[in-house]
């Protein structure tokens, strides 16, 4: 199917529905020149042009319309030629007007819990609730989200990111993400991936746990002397 001839309307109700990664091609190839142009006003109107941050939310937006098995898509309801545009603008308008509002993080990280990152058999979608505070857990995701930056390589990191965390902040399926042409892996290539990016993240923060706890240990020898 040419997804070039389908009405913008059309495309949001097909992606909505699962689409394959031809139709996401078509959908970044229309829309990411509107995703992009709506967070660059919000970011000026706060005072920032860094590209590399711009593009963090042009993911995080990405993020949220695949969340939940692409939920937000599943919403929109056409009022016009154009109002797919407007719906998408709305969405990416919203991403970044809650990050400059919050500022948390440098980005704003997903939610995971870490019980999941212990866990070294091949993961599993969706998260558990845990007993965390919301500032709890914004600590953590964000040592999570440190420590995935520090063992992957640079060139790597960034569909590294966008694979981890539409698995565990958004739900998605190793196939579903695998569909989706900025990935460019099978499905048993995302879930090898998968793996690799958890253990790598546990093992990363269990180092980090001794070095501090040798380091608390080192300060109370010194406090006892």
């Amino acid at each position: 199917m040419n997804y070039s001839n389908v009405s913008a309307s059309k495309l949001v109700s097909i992606c909505a529905s699962g689409a394959t990664a031809p139709c996401w091609e078509e959908f970044i190839r229309r829309f990411n020149p509107v995703i992009g142009r709506s967070i660059l006003r919000v970011a000026i109107r706060y005072g920032v042009s860094d590209q590399t941050l711009i593009d963090d939310l042009i993911q995080e937006t990405y993020l949220k319309i695949c969340a939940s098995e692409y939920k937000v898509l599943r919403t929109f309801s056409a009022r016009g030629p154009d109002s797919a545009f407007g719906f998408l603008k709305v969405i990416a308008t919203s991403v970044a007007q809650d990050f400059f509002k919050s500022r948390l993080a440098e980005k704003r990280a997903p939610e995971a819990i870490a019980s999941e990152l212990e866990a070294e058999s091949t993961p599993t979608s969706g998260y558990c609730q845990s007993d965390l505070s919301h500032t709890e857990r914004a600590v953590l995701v964000d040592q999570i989200d440190r420590r995935l930056k520090a063992v992957v390589p640079e060139g790597e990191l960034r569909r590294a990111r966008i694979i981890f965390w539409l698995y565990y902040r958004s739900g998605l399926t190793a196939n579903a993400i695998a569909s989706l042409p900025a990935v460019d892996l099978t499905t048993k290539g995302v879930e090898s991936l998968l793996f690799r990016l958890t253990r790598s993240v546990r093992e990363s923060l269990c180092s980090a746990d001794r070095a501090d706890l040798d380091s608390e240990k080192g300060f109370q020898q010194e406090k006892s002397l």
